[in-house]
């Protein structure tokens, strides 16, 4: 990777077409019918804004809300510029029938291919691949990328048909196969966002189903991961389920007479922006409610209710340490703040209400009168996240699999406590900061119990250096080097010869994936 202090971010020297499932902002119509506009949600939205907002990037991607297909009739054959309150973007907006895009969003790529990547089927008992999982496929997930491809390549015509293009996850495995198609000259880029597994986990999928999202993504010059794990799993899923010849030294793979090329780049925060946001009035009043609230130790987890996150565990986890040392009755708190998520999935809806009847028992075996040991805050705030962020003794992140976890870096970033991480193994950030977290292993209650318990305990100078270890990997690798990162390497493939000759595969432990 190139280097760069991640100051500046560089302009790229030819066309650049983002594209994702959800663009940088939704439209609505408030109470008074007026169109108004609101920031996009999910960290991907925020990790992309600066380079829409710094570039001349067109950014592609589907209409949500009402108001949103509106403006995508409206421009139905371009971009609009849009003005979030902080950067102007040019976006074009895909409009797509609802049932459609229900079948792509809520059968295919939530939950299907999210339960594949995270290793979260209980395969026993699910999936059940029918009728109705085909038909998501052939008539949700199929046409929603083929119209997001119709787009993609008219944009990239416009730019004379050389531009760069910059897809983002498992929403749009088929998209560059077909912008390919249309666009030979161009550079295609794909990042998943989230873990790439085994290729034992893949074989849930028919290959009906399978192949084509796989040969999709072989259209990319580039695909890229959080961590290098991700980029062997996925070379080793070439090699396994479609017999192409790899090499895990160059991290490539050959079809063809196309090289595609796997690489990794670990996503990080505005460290800036965190920290402004950290000293607002908002925060302010916020901090001033919690540390009211606070007893001597405060542990904290902050999530969204996905069963990826490990949730339930955490807590057993934390039942284990009271049972463990009840010295630590009326002392400590774990305030758990979560977001409901994916309330039209069956599967969640039922973890949310486990969620729920754990605490309360919990609550009902080691609580008494004047202190309740879990307190759970199913909202979305903010404001009360960052001043918890600054309150925290512990930090709990303990996902089953997750991509990365910017949870981890945001935490650590503004604790004033000289907080400690309790980290799965399983999370994509412990590749960067598990040498200074307390390293958990998420199916492992008691280990998790007993780092709770190291972490709530631990000697004052220890917490400090493994903090300030934390701090200097974050503000070293931010938002602005993780993009910019991308860019150069996309123009120092660009300009490397692609050879004519296979490559021989790799003997030895260099065919050995992770």
């Amino acid at each position: 990777m190139a280097d760069t202090d991640g100051s500046e971010l560089a302009e790229p020297d030819r066309g650049l077409v983002l594209v994702s499932n959800r663009g940088p902002v939704e439209h609505m119509l408030d109470s008074e019918g007026r169109r108004v506009t609101r920031r996009g949600a999910g960290g991907l939205v925020t990790a992309l804004s600066d380079l829409a907002g710094l570039t001349d990037a067109v950014w592609v991607c589907n209409a949500i809300t009402a108001e949103d297909r509106a403006i995508a009739r409206e421009h139905e054959h371009g971009a609009v510029r849009i003005d979030d309150g902080e950067r102007r973007y040019r976006v074009r907006l895909v409009d797509h029938d609802p049932a459609e895009y229900q079948r792509f969003y809520s059968i295919i790529a939530n939950p299907m291919l999210w339960f594949v990547q995270h290793y979260l089927w209980d395969l026993s008992n699910v999936p059940d691949i029918t009728a109705n999982e085909l038909e998501a496929f052939d008539k949700g997930y199929a046409p929603v990328n083929e119209r997001l491809a119709d787009a993609v390549a008219e944009e990239v015509a416009r730019s004379g048909g050389a531009a760069r293009v910059m897809l983002h996850d498992y929403h749009l495995y088929l998209v560059p196969a077909l912008v390919r198609d249309r666009c030979p000259d161009a550079f295609l880029h794909h990042f998943i966002h989230i873990p790439w597994p085994q290729p034992d986990a893949w074989r849930v999928l028919p290959a009906r189903l399978r192949d084509p999202m796989l040969r999709g993504l072989l259209a990319n010059d580039v695909v890229a991961f959080h961590t290098e794990r991700y980029a062997r799993n996925f070379l080793l899923t070439c090699q396994e389920l479609l017999d192409l010849p790899v090499s895990f030294r160059d991290l490539s793979v050959r079809v063809g007479s196309h090289t595609l090329a796997a690489r990794w780049y670990p996503i990080s925060i505005d460290a800036a922006a965190l920290e402004a946001e950290a000293a607002s009035e908002g925060v302010a009043e916020a901090h001033d409610r919690l540390l009211n609230m606070r007893r001597e130790y405060l542990i904290l987890r902050v999530d969204r209710t996905d069963l990826s996150k490990n949730i339930l565990r955490g807590f057993k986890a934390f039942r284990q340490l009271l049972r463990h040392h009840p010295e630590l009755t009326g002392r400590v708190t774990f305030l758990a703040l979560l977001q409901p998520s994916r309330q039209d999935v069956d599967e969640y809806i039922e973890y949310l209400e486990k969620i729920r009847r754990l605490v309360a028992d919990i609550n009902l075996e080691h609580g008494n009168a004047d202190w309740q040991p879990i307190d759970l805050r199913i909202e979305d705030s903010f404001p009360q996240t960052v001043a918890a962020y600054k309150l925290f003794d512990v930090l709990v992140v303990n996902p089953v699999f997750d991509g990365m976890n910017l949870v981890a870096k945001e935490g650590m970033l503004i604790n004033e406590h000289d907080g400690v991480l309790v980290l799965s193994e399983h999370a994509g950030v412990h590749a960067e900061l598990g040498a200074f977290s307390i390293s958990v292993h998420p199916f492992d209650i008691e280990a998790q119990a007993d780092a709770l318990w190291q972490g709530l305990t631990m000697e004052a100078d220890e917490r400090r250096a493994r903090r300030e270890a934390c701090v200097e990997v974050i503000r070293s690798n931010d938002i602005r080097r993780w993009l910019q990162e991308q860019l150069n390497d996309m123009a120092a493939l660009e300009a490397e010869p692609d050879p004519t000759a296979a490559p021989t595969p790799d003997e030895g432990r260099d065919r050995v994936g992770t």
